[in-house]
């Protein structure tokens, strides 16, 4: 067999999402097929590069090898597909959540009127890159620290943090809350996209309770069912209004770090100008 590019996204997928089911559904494959495609990569290079022993799925030595270099080999591929159309070509900014908070309409406004040639695009993908790691998107705005390899950042802003609570339940009534005030209750996670664990908490009062989810939608669902609270940034206020949660600010909790990512290697023409622009909104400029 030969090695085509869906080999190479299918892998970058399950390397994202650690589980053969959740990268099925972001590349709109059955699991099976996944498995299928992997299978075959494998036997092309000779190598294990996915550990199924465990629950959860780990990248082998040389698998965490060749995700790097599949990264590089899909970003090549899509700049050089995108440089036969450089006028017209799309910036694809992806987001997991919240987008740009606040700036996100001035955002696409101001790129509408300036960059007309060069359409920018917002897409929600649900994983902890938004789709970057996997080439679906040019730039991603992301939250928290960012590990995945091959990534450059710019930190743009920070964000308080807020607590979403039931909005039938007592600490609905209160004007500002503390993490301690939510140890007590099951904090709901969205494990998939989400950037709060139970490590906001300081080692000795940590919740004992915990509800993991895989999308905003689903978290959302379960704090106004009342099935626990959850911690989020502040724009998560703006962006994902919901009639069951409300959202107190949380007094002791560290901001979020709001950042513009992008693949180090070949990035999208306009990606400079993009980040020039998010840095003028925000009034931030922190490289990493």
């Amino acid at each position: 067999m030969s090695i085509e590019l869906r080999h190479l996204r299918c892998f970058l997928a399950i390397a994202e999402e650690r589980n053969l089911t959740r990268a099925a559904a972001v590349l709109h494959l059955t699991q099976p097929a996944v498995s299928r495609t992997l299978a075959a990569l494998e036997r092309h290079l000779g190598a294990r590069l996915v550990d199924r022993s465990t629950h959860h799925l780990t990248l082998t030595p040389e698998g965490r090898a060749f995700r790097d270099k599949a990264a590089v080999a899909v970003a090549a591929f899509d700049a050089a597909v995108g440089t036969a159309r450089p006028h017209r070509r799309p910036l694809r900014l992806g987001h997991a959540w919240s987008a740009f908070g606040p700036y996100t309409t001035p955002l696409l406004r101001r790129w509408e009127r300036e960059h007309p040639d060069v359409p920018l695009e917002l897409l929600r993908i649900d994983d902890r890159t938004a789709g970057l790691t996997r080439g679906e998107v040019d730039a991603a705005l992301l939250r928290g620290p960012v590990t995945a390899p091959g990534l450059a950042t710019e930190e743009l802003f920070r964000e308080p943090r807020v607590a979403a609570v039931p909005s039938d339940g007592p600490l609905a009534r209160r004007t500002t809350l503390t993490l301690a005030d939510l140890a007590t209750q099951a904090i709901v996670l969205n494990t998939v996209s989400g950037t709060t664990t139970p490590d906001l908490w300081p080692a000795a009062a940590r919740p004992t309770a915990t509800l993991t989810v895989a999308n905003t939608d689903d978290w959302l669902t379960a704090i106004a069912a009342g099935r626990g609270t959850g911690v989020s940034g502040a724009s998560t206020a703006s962006v994902h209004p919901h009639p069951g949660v409300t959202y107190v600010p949380l007094t002791d909790a560290p901001p979020l770090p709001v950042l513009l990512a992008w693949r180090a290697t070949a990035p999208h023409p306009a990606l400079a100008a993009l980040a020039a622009l998010a840095r003028e909104l925000s009034g931030g400029a922190t490289s990493h």
